[in-house]
């Protein structure tokens, strides 16, 4: 016997854990993301439905044609924070506020754009990155209540070497920050510093001194290696970009040895990734702006 519905339930439960973990979406987003093998109006008639069962609402942004920008409401939050697929997602503090979700539209939906190109990008290669494996604001402490909360924490699924000449499958991870020129070049390279205070961070065991053989840093127990760092520049022209760039490259030269070598520090404007495709040579090593390359190329 077909039983009947499942596909629409699917689809369901797809679109809205999508849209708990990515924070905010447009319809296009969320289409592009999750259903790109049907007409929008199934993604739209869909966010209506979810709407109607009181685990989505929207705000209407007053320009751009007046786009609805959707999220998950503490109800839908509830319901998505108990599927697998989230566990150890935790929803913002103001998930549902209508008045938070208009006042950080702008850059929220950056980052959704940026993410819908990772998966786009990797569709067309023959890659994987499923609109899950991007994901906002994961917690990282540096010690003394301090953390380093990246806007985005990439995990990608290359079908090639990564430049290393070989065959098969390489997991690439990256942080990415969306700069929508909101902040000076200098707090923008001042990131850079705190990648690197967490590259080196290795946590007090509590209640007891720490060995030599418990000198482990705190991201070892996340990631076999170091995820690349992602610079996005969008919001500015090109000197305002040039600008970055060089405050960047200031920021990266005053790294130490070793994170140099071991960390790839890329930029690139919002602009040429979404033209191009994020594994396009549209990045510059932020240590030398002269030189474009992929993402993707092993470091050093």
């Amino acid at each position: 016997m077909a039983v009947v519905g499942v596909d629409g339930v699917g689809g369901d439960r797809l679109a809205l854990a999508v849209l708990a973990q990515h924070r905010m979406a447009t319809a296009v987003q969320l289409h592009v993301m999750t259903a790109p093998g049907v007409r929008i109006e199934q993604t739209r008639r869909r966010l209506v439905k979810l709407r109607a069962e009181g685990l989505v609402d929207c705000v209407t942004l007053p320009r751009a044609g007046r786009t609805r920008v959707w999220f998950v409401t503490r109800y839908g939050a509830e319901v998505a924070s108990e599927w697998p697929e989230l566990r150890g997602w935790r929803p913002p503090r103001l998930v549902a506020d209508r008045t938070a979700a208009r006042l950080r539209v702008g850059h929220a939906l950056a980052v959704t754009q940026t993410a819908a190109a990772f998966v786009q990008d990797a569709r067309r290669r023959g890659d994987v990155c499923q609109p899950l494996d991007w994901i906002p604001e994961v917690h990282h402490p540096l010690g003394g209540g301090e953390a380093l909360i990246p806007d985005a924490l990439l995990y990608y699924r290359s079908s090639r070497d990564a430049g290393g000449g070989g065959e098969g499958w390489v997991m690439l991870r990256a942080f990415v920050e969306v700069d929508r020129a909101t902040m000076g070049p200098e707090r923008l390279a001042a990131k850079i510093s705190a990648y690197e205070r967490l590259y080196r961070y290795v946590p007090m065991p509590v209640g007891r001194s720490r060995t030599a053989a418990q000198a482990v840093e705190e991201w070892r127990r996340r990631y076999p290696v170091f995820p690349r760092l992602l610079f996005i520049l969008d919001g500015t022209g090109p000197a305002g970009i040039d600008n970055r760039l060089t405050a960047l490259k200031a920021g990266a030269r005053r790294a130490g040895g070793d994170f140099q070598r071991s960390v790839p520090v890329l930029a690139a404007t919002l602009t040429d990734l979404l033209r191009d495709g994020p594994s396009a040579p549209v990045w510059r090593a932020v240590a030398a702006p002269e030189q474009q390359v992929s993402w993707m190329e092993k470091a050093g």
